[in-house]
């Protein structure tokens, strides 16, 4: 459930710097992967880590990477001709045919739900040109998203020297990938039929399809040497985490033990809410919400400092929340609204005019 805060520390942002490694006791939760991290979707928050920055063989989970570079690529609707390479991959497959003209949101599908290595090629042949092109949008994406520790070698996570990457770095794509409409849609699909099929495929994550009841989506993937990694996601209450597990005998469990840990112990609050309020005898702009997953002891423990700005630009100045003396997160806040394409209606306007006391030092 979400709760907005009616303790006086609202303040919104326009420029959000989190710190989702707020330090805490590690949970009495057993966990059976070498690398595990349950993650936030929404503030990036860290709710529990298991040695998860270190870079890992990822295997398949490889895919959400290909899987939003495609959609996101606007080709979806266009027929992909399917080449000699695409046919060779190694691993799972959807049996594509050499010639074969089938579209790229079919692809995306098989990709998805069955872990087609031959889709994987496919894919990056339409979208990156060749394999190699494919690769390098891969990681300039991965840097754009801050996966520190991750290095693509190719589209489908089949072990390679040097393709790897961290539960956290895998949590931070997932995260992003879950604000797409359509990839939420092709992830959370438990089946799905191409015009170029007589039957269906079925999703094999089985957290979505018969295990927990509140997944939203995710990937599996598995090698000798990687040995079973899982991605997944699961909304309950308005709150969305993402869990990952790389080398883990006992990955179902591990996931369903990680949420049902997070939905326990922690809430979504709303640190503020976007829109005009009243402050010191001023009125301030607050550009978005601010929501943030706390326990009932973090709760307790939260407080906020303003700090005035120089008088420069539009910044009154910056307001910092803590948990004891750790800093969570910081937000300007904002002496007017700036200038925005989408006209606010007057009943908005006046609802944001309540006027709320928010200062405190």
């Amino acid at each position: 459930m979400k709760r907005v805060l009616s303790i006086p520390i609202l303040i919104i942002f326009i420029l959000s710097v989190m710190f989702p490694n707020v330090s805490k006791a590690q949970p009495n939760l057993y966990v059976s992967a070498e690398h595990a991290v349950l993650l936030d979707a929404k503030s990036g928050r860290v709710l529990y880590e298991k040695d998860a920055y270190t870079p890992s063989l990822i295997a398949s989970t490889t895919k959400i990477m290909t899987a939003i570079l495609a959609i996101e690529s606007g080709k979806l609707e266009e027929e992909v001709v399917v080449s000699e390479r695409a046919i060779r991959a190694e691993g799972s497959s959807i049996y594509l045919t050499k010639d074969e003209k089938i579209k790229l949101i079919d692809l995306v599908y098989g990709l998805m739900l069955r872990s087609g290595n031959d889709s994987a090629v496919a894919i990056a042949e339409h979208v990156g040109g060749s394999l190699e092109g494919f690769t390098m949008l891969m990681n300039e994406k991965a840097d754009w998203l801050g996966m520190d520790a991750s290095n693509f070698e190719n589209p489908h996570g089949l072990d390679g020297e040097n393709h790897v990457s961290s539960a956290y770095d895998l949590a931070l794509l997932m995260a992003y990938a879950m604000k797409d409409e359509t990839f939420r849609e092709v992830t959370g699909s438990k089946s799905y039929k191409s015009d170029n099929r007589t039957y269906s495929w079925q999703n094999k994550n089985k957290l979505l399809t018969k295990l927990y009841e509140n997944t939203t989506g995710g990937k599996t993937g598995f090698t000798k040497q990687a040995g079973r990694t899982l991605v997944s996601s699961a909304e309950k209450d308005g709150m969305e985490l993402i869990a990952v597990t790389l080398n883990a005998p006992s990955d179902w469990n591990d996931h369903e033990s990680m949420y049902e840990w997070g939905f326990d112990h922690y809430e979504t609050y709303f640190l503020q809410r976007e829109g005009y309020i009243k402050a010191a005898g001023e009125v301030y702009y607050l550009p978005s919400d601010i929501e943030y997953p706390l326990t009932d002891g973090e709760l307790k423990q939260l407080k906020a400092v303003f700090k005035p700005g120089d008088g420069s630009a539009n910044e009154a100045g910056t307001r910092y929340f803590h948990i004891k003396d750790q800093k969570i997160t910081q937000s300007a806040v904002l002496k007017e609204r700036p200038a925005v394409p989408i006209l606010q209606s007057g009943a908005d306007f006046f609802k944001r005019m309540m006027g709320v006391e928010l200062w405190s030092t």
